[in-house]
């Protein structure tokens, strides 16, 4: 399984950047798409990197905001055939610690192709998506100002409109986890996969204790992590002083698992 980072906050390959993840996935017999980055760069990238998004079998939209699924309708025009999974909370109302709109493209919402997604869906044997809310909260993560607006009211985020891909194949669990704004310590211990794949939203986190309580807890997993984006390259840095198995991807990365 290789994996293609098209859209990160960082590029060490002279790609185009912002502040968003897209990556694509090719398992040989399948490849997919899994978030489509805050704007078009992803298909620029992808061109630059000689990857066709038109061999897409699916994407994954692992949540609703916009630096994850602002590009879903290029994705749309560039793929006529491939089903868009996403949870069915996705295109609730998203807002920032400021009250801005971080959500998704309202006028995306009946496209055809999108594939609203419950509880969890079985896409193929051994890739399963699961939804946030089969993630119990055994540390609250809390929410970073991060809103959601329900019944007229904003609240804060419960983060329900997350999903996330485990992919079981050859006696190995390899998930992937967009943000992981249920919290990356919850994820892990759900699911004990053997390889993550995504963010960990710790951006905000200042470096120091309660930075190193996370890092020896995913160290004591046994995992390895491919984290990116929200984590954080400072707070990237100073977790891989306490993590043998902790490595960032960036964009135009490619990391075979």
């Amino acid at each position: 399984m290789k994996i293609t980072a098209l859209t990160e906050n960082t590029s060490a390959r002279g790609l185009g950047t912002e502040h968003g993840l897209s990556l694509f996935v090719d398992m040989g017999r399948r490849r997919f798409l899994f978030d489509m980055g805050q704007t078009a760069l992803f298909a620029e990238n992808a061109r630059a990197l000689g990857i066709d998004l038109g061999t897409a079998d699916f994407a994954v939209l692992s949540h609703g905001h916009y630096d994850h699924g602002g590009g879903l309708a290029t994705f749309l025009a560039l793929n006529d055939r491939a089903p868009v999974y996403i949870s069915r909370r996705a295109f609730e109302p998203h807002y920032n610690a400021s009250d801005a709109y971080i959500g998704l493209d309202e006028r995306l919402r009946d496209a055809p192709r999108l594939v609203c997604v419950d509880d969890g869906l079985a896409l193929a044997p051994g890739m399963t998506l699961v939804s946030a809310g089969q993630v119990p909260l055994y540390k609250s993560p809390g929410a970073f100002g991060l809103k959601v607006m329900r019944q007229g009211r904003l609240m804060e985020d419960d983060f329900l409109h997350e999903q996330y891909l485990l992919i079981e194949d050859k006696g190995r669990r390899v998930l992937f986890s967009g943000c992981s704004h249920r919290g990356i310590l919850n994820i892990a211990r759900r699911f004990r996969p053997d390889v993550l794949i995504g963010g960990f939203h710790l951006f905000k986190l200042p470096v120091g204790e309660a930075l190193d309580g996370y890092a020896d807890a995913l160290e004591a997993t046994g995992a390895t992590f491919y984290t990116c984006h929200c984590t954080g390259t400072e707070q990237y840095e100073y977790m891989k002083r306490r993590m043998t198995r902790l490595h960032y991807i960036s964009a135009g990365d490619g990391v075979e698992v």
